[in-house]
């Protein structure tokens, strides 16, 4: 197997492992875990923690680290899954996730967890405090670049549209937004809840430099984030087309998968779903 082949098929495995943590841990955590928009990230974190972030899991705090802000902090399963693997701490670790004195919770938690920026959940802040981050490393012209995953529903927030016209006018393009686009928020579709089209012409007129791609596609991602257009000054979006609840088939797509607790029943299906996606990986 050719060298770029077996990374592909490392990374479709390691975002196929991340859904299975994620199921897993809704069958087992007390409360439920928010499953959908964990799921849709899937491929988004495989390919950012195992290929694109320039980060050292036994030195989390090195000052020329990249930083990722999970702005959709509610998705804190999917990103402590693809920690875990990537080494920031044990993988044991999610059998306790949310569980009182774990240093993983519900909502990204910078006191209790290993190697991540900012404690985030509360929708519409991790935009601009990555804003913050990057216009910081633009003044000191440090080396390391900003990453923010943001949902499609948080971009609802007017704080994120502030935010964008601010990195637009600091010219950061050190700065890559994250956005998963699955088209679903808590309470139903955005576009019947808040409609964001034209969005991807929004984001242009706003000053950003937009890239659009399937958000499940390992090689699309790959060649997006690769995509560093030298000499343009504009921040950077890459819209990731996403399905809510991707890979199981009864959450995908549907409100409902935003936070579940998954019976034993349900788990079954799903996982066995899931090991059938990864017999079929090549």
């Amino acid at each position: 197997m050719a060298e770029d082949d077996k990374r592909i098929r490392d990374l479709r495995l390691m975002a196929n492992t991340i859904r299975v943590d994620i199921v897993t841990t809704a069958r087992d955590c007390a409360e439920g875990v928010h499953a959908g928009g964990s799921l849709s990230l899937a491929e988004v974190l495989s390919v950012l923690f195992f290929s694109e972030l320039k980060v050292n899991p036994k030195d989390p705090k090195d000052p020329n680290r990249d930083r990722l802000v999970l702005s959709k902090g509610h998705a804190n399963i999917g990103l402590s899954s693809a920690m875990a693997h990537r080494g920031f701490f044990s993988v044991d670790e999610l059998k306790r996730f949310d569980q009182l004195g774990a240093p993983l919770s519900m909502h990204v938690d910078m006191h209790r967890m290993p190697g991540v920026e900012i404690s985030s959940g509360s929708l519409g802040h991790g935009l601009p405090v990555a804003v913050g981050m990057a216009l910081a490393g633009k003044l000191d012209k440090a080396p390391w670049r900003v990453f923010a995953i943001v949902s499609d529903g948080e971009i609802m927030e007017g704080s994120c549209w502030e935010a964008m016209m601010a990195a637009a006018h600091y010219k950061l393009n050190n700065l890559t937004m994250v956005m998963d686009r699955n088209r679903f928020c808590l309470d139903g579709p955005t576009e019947t809840i808040m409609s964001l089209e034209p969005f991807e012409d929004k984001l242009r007129a706003f000053g950003w430099r937009v890239i659009s791609v399937d958000g499940h596609d390992v090689v699309a991602l790959l060649k997006a984030f690769a995509d560093k257009a030298p000499g343009d000054d504009r921040p950077r979006v890459i819209v990731c087309n996403t399905v809510k609840g991707k890979g199981v088939s009864f959450l995908e797509n549907t409100a409902g998968a935003h936070f579940t607790q998954l019976k034993p029943d349900k788990a079954a299906i799903a996982l066995e779903e899931l090991a059938a996606a990864r017999a079929a990986i090549k």
